[in-house]
C-alpha cells in the first residue's frame, strides 16, 4: 500500500539522482542538488572569464559567507567557524595545539569513527578506548569513570557511525569541563540530520563536513572553536589563512588570529566551498526542525516495517536516540548491497549489516519497497 508523502517530499524534485534511482545511503554521501550544481557551474564560469580577479570580489566572500551561514546554521556566535578540507586536517591542527605534557589522556571510544583514533595512536599520549556494552552506544557512565583530571580532550561522535545512536553530547560537554578538559564532538554523522546548538550543548570543539547530511559533497569541512576556551590555543600545524595579516607576506613573522580561523591551515578549495553553499540553500530553506521531524518519522517506519517482515535492526532502544542510520543484519553485506543496487535501491555495507538511510527527500515507499527486495534475497 502506497504511503501518503510527507510535507518536505516536494524537495524530491531537487535532486536529479531520485528520479533514477532509490537513494538510501544519505549517511555516507549526500545527494547532490540542484542548488549546488547551480553554484558549482557558476564558480566555473567566473574562472573561465576572470581567473583570479575572482578572488577580492567574489571568492572571499564565498568563504565569509560559509563561515557565517554554518555559524548560524549550529548556533555558533560570530568568528567561532574555521574552514578545512577534511576532518583529518581538522583534528590535526587541534591535535597540535594541545599541551599533552601535564593532561596526556586523550579519551575517545570503539565506536567512533577510525579517524578519530588514527590522530592520537601515533603519539605519545594516553589514550583510552572505550568500548561499548552493547555495540550500539557508550554510556555517560564510562566517560565519567575515565575522564579525570589529567585528561587534555574528550573527542567522541554526536551519532556514532556503526549504529546511528545518537549521544548525549551536553553530558559529554558537562563531565569533561568539570576536570578542566576539553569536548570535540565529531558531528559528521549529526548536524544536517539533526538541530545543533553548540552553544546550549556547551561543547568546545564541534565539527562536521558536507559530505554526508550537509549536502556539500567532499572537500569541505568545518569547525566551530568556543571562543571562551579554545581561542587562546597555539597551534603547531597551521598556515597562511590561520595568520592575523595574511597578505603581509612576512617570512619571519606570525600571528594567530584571535577568533576561531587560527585553527585554519591552507587556501580552502572553492569548489567545495560553493557546493557547500549550495547544500545549505536547500538545508535552510527546508528547516533543519522540519528534516529532523520528517527524517525520523521515515525511520521509525524503516525499523517497524524491518521487525514486521522478521528483521532485528541494529539501532538504539528509543526513537529519541536513533537517527536516520539503520543496520540491518546480514551475512553477507557487500553480496547484498550488491544485489540491492541491482535492483535500484542503493545502500552501503558494514560489518555484519546492510546500512540504511533514508533522509527528508525520501519517503516511506522508498524502504518499503528496499525491505521486500532484501528479504526475498
Amino acid at each position: 500500500m502506497a504511503v501518503l508523502p510527507h510535507p518536505l517530499a516536494q524537495w524530491r524534485a531537487e535532486f536529479p539522482i531520485l528520479g533514477r534511482t532509490t537513494y538510501l545511503n544519505s549517511c555516507s554521501l549526500g545527494a547532490l542538488s540542484r542548488a549546488s550544481r547551480r553554484r558549482i557551474e557558476a564558480h566555473l564560469d567566473q574562472w573561465e572569464m576572470r581567473g583570479a580577479a575572482n578572488w577580492y570580489d567574489s571568492w572571499w566572500g564565498d568563504l565569509e559567507s560559509l563561515r557565517t551561514r554554518l555559524a548560524t546554521l549550529m548556533g555558533a556566535g560570530p568568528g567561532e567557524v574555521a574552514l578545512h578540507p577534511s576532518m583529518s586536517s581538522i583534528l590535526g591542527v587541534i591535535a597540535s595545539a594541545l599541551d599533552t605534557t601535564a593532561r596526556p589522556r586523550i579519551v575517545t571510544t570503539a565506536l567512533d569513527f577510525p579517524t578519530v583514533p588514527y590522530q592520537w595512536l601515533p603519539r605519545d599520549v594516553d589514550l583510552v578506548i572505550l568500548e561499548s556494552p552493547d555495540g550500539i552506544s557508550v554510556p555517560l557512565e564510562a566517560f565519567e569513570a575515565a575522564v579525570n583530571d589529567r585528561t587534555a580532550l574528550v573527542i567522541t561522535s554526536h551519532v556514532y557511525f556503526t549504529s546511528g545512536a545518537i549521544q548525549d553530547i551536553d553530558g559529554i560537554a558537562q563531565i569533561a569541563a568539570r576536570h578542566g578538559a576539553l569536548s570535540f564532538i565529531d558531528g559528521y554523522q549529526g548536524i544536517g540530520q539533526l538541530p545543533v546548538d553548540v552553544r546550549r550543548n556547551g561543547v568546545d570543539f564541534y565539527a562536521s563536513g558536507g559530505l554526508k547530511w550537509m549536502l556539500g559533497g567532499t572537500g569541505t569541512t568545518f569547525l566551530y572553536a568556543r571562543a571562551e576556551t579554545t581561542h587562546h590555543l597555539q597551534p603547531i600545524a597551521s598556515g597562511w589563512f590561520a595568520h592575523r595579516d595574511q597578505f603581509a607576506f612576512d617570512p619571519r613573522h606570525f600571528a594567530l588570529h584571535d577568533d576561531a580561523r587560527r585553527f585554519e591551515a591552507g587556501t580552502p578549495p572553492l569548489m567545495p566551498v560553493v557546493a557547500q553553499l549550495g547544500g545549505l540553500d536547500v538545508l535552510e530553506a527546508a528547516g533543519l526542525d522540519a528534516i529532523r521531524m520528517v527524517t525520523s518519522a521515515l525511520t521509525e517506519d524503516l525499523i517497524a516495517e524491518a521487525r514486521a517482515v522478521g528483521l532485528a535492526p541494529k539501532v538504539a532502544a528509543t526513537a529519541a536516540e536513533r537517527s536516520a542510520i539503520v543496520m540491518l543484519p546480514s551475512d553477507d553485506p557487500r553480496r547484498d548491497v550488491a544485489r540491492l543496487a541491482a535492483a535500484g535501491f542503493i545502500t552501503d555495507a558494514r560489518p555484519g549489516h546492510v546500512r540504511v538511510s533514508p533522509y527528508f527527500y525520501n519517503v516511506a515507499d522508498d524502504h518499503r519497497a528496499m525491505l521486500e527486495v532484501f528479504r526475498n534475497g
